[in-house]
């Protein structure tokens, strides 16, 4: 009997558990670690932040696709792997033994790099922890705040709108304040100038201040330093920063990217051991550059559940090629979205109708599945 193990339970990882669902494979014992049963969709988190979505609208179930996939559900934290052993270690002191493994365990924003971070930025990911936070915040929404949100791409603009979104319809008497701060020279740095014009038009109707080229020194209790003595007021900040990987792969002996990044192949297999695979944002396709995104998760997990399937059956793996461009819809807190792709640009209530149709598409795919006896 060969085992399967998936380590997370990130968008490719639920995919993956679907297709082996749908097409069992005989002698295989599949097994997910996974340190939470329910994992969100990244898609309609901003959302369920505005108020637009329930917890069960934007969360997959994983013991209901784990038991559809005929899947043990092992709720735990992989802190390491014994590539020699083939076996993962778990932060309880238990192992569990692979003859292959896929890693989707997602990433975090990096904290560590400025003063006063991490004691007073909320990072977006951890997405429970980040929830909790957003809910103990609006329960106390009775008092003035200065919120601020570090980083000026798609996730932050579109978390700093649905917060704002859901104050104001929880409390709309009380005049809380909202700025971006970003290192770089623009938001959305990796958009065309007309998403940037129609983002900086919905910023400027929402009162939203920005600075640009603000690079962070400190984040203290009450104001956000800049490297060149700027100062942002801010007492509620949100890290929006981008991602950094977990360090366990790279001390397991995992070959990584320059950032930490699992290094795989075109085959989504890691460069450096064989029968290990990796997807979504903990890894990183060589030769290849392409944004952290659950866009990207979303389609390797095709991909990685066929080359998953074929590396326990001694067959050729197929090859995943990132697109060199892919469709964004950034909400922007309210009924309301923004459609970018490459140079295109379009805004409306209908664009945010359209998401909201995929979104729940996504999610019926995965919420839908029958137990399998």
């Amino acid at each position: 009997m060969r085992r399967l193990l998936l380590v997370g339970g990130g968008h490719s990882h639920v995919e993956v558990l679907r297709q082996f669902g749908l097409q069992p494979m005989a002698d295989l014992e599949l097994v997910l670690v996974s340190p939470d049963r329910f994992t969100p969709y990244s898609g309609m988190l901003p959302g369920w932040i505005a108020g637009h979505y329930d917890f069960a609208d934007c969360h997959i179930d994983l013991d209901h696709v784990c038991a559809f996939a005929r899947s043990a559900f092992h709720k735990g934290k992989v802190t390491g792997l014994d590539l020699t052993a083939r076996a993962a270690m778990l932060s309880d002191g238990s192992n569990v033994a692979f003859d292959v493994v896929s890693i989707d365990t997602g990433s975090t924003p990096p904290l560590g790099t400025v003063a006063g971070m991490t004691e007073h930025a909320v990072p977006v990911k951890p997405v429970d922890r980040f929830l909790q936070t957003i809910e103990a915040l609006t329960d106390g929404a009775a008092r003035s705040r200065e919120i601020v949100v570090i980083g000026a791409g798609a996730a932050g603009l579109e978390v700093l709108l649905s917060v704002q979104h859901r104050l104001q319809q929880r409390a709309p008497r009380v005049a809380h304040r909202y700025a971006v701060v970003a290192a770089s020279a623009t938001i959305l740095p990796s958009h065309s100038e007309r998403t940037r014009r129609a983002m900086a038009r919905v910023l400027a109707a929402r009162n939203v201040r920005v600075q640009t080229a603000f690079d962070v020194q400190a984040v203290e209790r009450d104001k956000i330093v800049a490297v060149d003595g700027r100062e942002v007021a801010a007492d509620f900040v949100i890290a929006a920063t981008g991602a950094e990987p977990a360090a366990w792969p790279r001390q397991s002996g995992l070959a990584v990217d320059p950032r930490g990044f699992i290094a795989v192949d075109e085959h989504l297999q890691s460069v450096s051991h064989p029968g290990v695979f990796a997807a979504g944002d903990v890894a990183s396709v060589t030769d290849h550059s392409y944004p952290k995104s659950g866009v990207y998760a979303v389609r390797q997990g095709p991909v990685l559940a066929g080359n998953l399937r074929k590396a326990l059956q001694g067959e050729p793996l197929d090859r995943y090629i990132p697109q060199p461009a892919s469709l964004a819809l950034i909400s922007t807190g309210n009924r309301y979205a923004v459609a970018s792709r490459g140079d295109w640009c379009i805004a409306g209530a209908w664009v945010w109708r359209w998401k909201d149709h995929i979104d729940r598409k996504f999610m019926r795919k995965y919420g839908a599945l029958p137990r399998s006896g």
